[in-house]
């Protein structure tokens, strides 16, 4: 390729269902987000206790891992649009019987039956945008779709108080059940042309024989593991320990955001070097900014400009995993970003439960360090060298957006 070539596939623009996929993961990550700021009024209102109400969130991660798991390898046989539109439409109904639900127990079993519909949505979304993502601008595609994971979480968690307090807990899932109607609206407005392989849906176990997928799940865990366990305690730890008000959570929330979304603007550094000799480098600054965070645990302004850094870091690092994966073989994209996400909501137990014994016995500082050990871990596995990316030649370059 030369220079000029180059420099002209760098510029090109990002397809407008990027922009789409954005929105989409938006609705997702709000729905995972915003049981934790609202749980209290949720709790008062059925007369129960916090953790009782918090179940709704383990169901809604057990779905979410088992759907990756078992569901989405039907992505590559039907097709990323279509299980995408199946999967929000399933989400609407699991947020509206969340709305609806008489009893917590109901409440349960309607995110359960959301994170089935996540499962199998995530990995379609992640496939599309590696799909569509024009040559030479795949970073930056996939960078604007995981800027949804920005706006759920600074407006997720900011706004779900808000209209918990000023109206009702039930109206934020209601809320959320309509922008996942507007989703599933505009993508069947698209004339996205899915890309779909014959034969039987694969095993999401045989998967794991495709070359170079399983030092990637390794650092996934590793990776996901560290994030969950450190954020997971963040809050009580600004609150308990540092004397902060309940509401710098939405300050810790949004600092993330801001450094995760303004990571963005630099994707196109992944584009020019390659994701497989950025990773690394990417999982030891992450690595770095855990030390930091554990240095500045006992001032609140310290750790907020780490926090915010740390977004930047790890947006990095979700980027080239993800491009590293889709990369792996795009006929079985689906099947491979199911083991993602099913690996991804495993670290999210592993995380909570791993790191709470941690934090009552020796506090948040020795997560942080624990949190740095396992981004190690992560970038000896991202460093491990495997076959290149099966490229066939049956398939189209990618889908057509008109």
């Amino acid at each position: 390729m030369t220079n000029a070539h180059q420099a002209a596939t760098l510029h090109q623009p990002i397809p407008a269902l990027a922009y789409l996929l954005t929105g989409c993961i938006a609705v997702i990550g709000s729905n995972s987000l915003v049981l934790g700021p609202i749980a209290p009024a949720v709790a008062a209102s059925f007369g129960t206790s916090v953790p009782a109400v918090m179940a709704a969130s383990a169901a809604f991660g057990l779905g979410t891992s088992a759907s990756a798991l078992f569901l989405a390898r039907y992505i590559d046989g039907v097709g990323a649009r279509r299980m995408l539109q199946g999967a929000l439409l399933l989400l609407a109904v699991g947020l509206l019987a969340s709305a609806l639900a008489p009893t917590v127990i109901m409440l349960v079993a309607a995110q359960a039956v959301a994170g089935i519909a996540a499962g199998v949505a995530m990995p379609a979304i992640y496939a599309s945008a590696a799909a569509i993502a024009p040559p030479g601008r795949e970073s930056g595609t996939i960078g604007v779709v995981l800027t949804g994971w920005t706006v759920s979480m600074v407006a997720g968690v900011s706004l779900s108080a808000v209209l918990a307090d000023l109206v009702h807990w039930r109206a934020v899932f209601a809320a959320v059940a309509v922008l996942s109607a507007i989703a599933l609206a505009a993508l069947s407005m698209t004339s996205l042309s899915d890309v779909r392989k014959s034969g039987p849906a694969p095993s999401p176990f045989v998967a794991l024989a495709i070359p170079g997928i399983v030092p990637l799940l390794i650092a996934c865990i590793a990776f996901m593991t560290a994030f969950y366990g450190v954020y997971g305690y963040l809050g009580d730890h600004l609150h308990q320990d540092l004397g902060e008000p309940v509401s710098a959570n939405a300050l810790a929330a949004l600092a993330y955001g801001a450094g995760f979304g303004a990571a963005a603007f630099l994707d196109g550094v992944i584009d020019r070097i390659g994701a497989r000799r950025v990773m690394p480098f990417a999982y030891l600054l992450v690595a770095v900014v855990y030390v930091a965070i554990a240095l500045a645990s006992s001032n609140f302004v310290l750790i907020l400009a780490m926090i915010a850094i740390w977004g930047l870091a790890n947006h990095f690092g979700l980027n080239v995993l993800v491009m590293r994966l889709t990369a792996l073989d795009p006929s079985r994209r689906g099947t491979i970003m199911g083991l993602n996400s099913s690996v991804t909501y495993l670290a999210v137990f592993i995380g909570t439960t791993s790191f709470g014994p941690l934090y009552s016995s020796f506090g948040f500082a020795i997560c942080a360090i624990v949190a740095a050990v396992l981004m190690l871990v992560a970038a000896a596995a991202g460093s491990w060298r495997s076959p290149p990316p099966i490229k066939p030649q049956s398939l189209r370059p990618h889908p057509v957006l008109r």
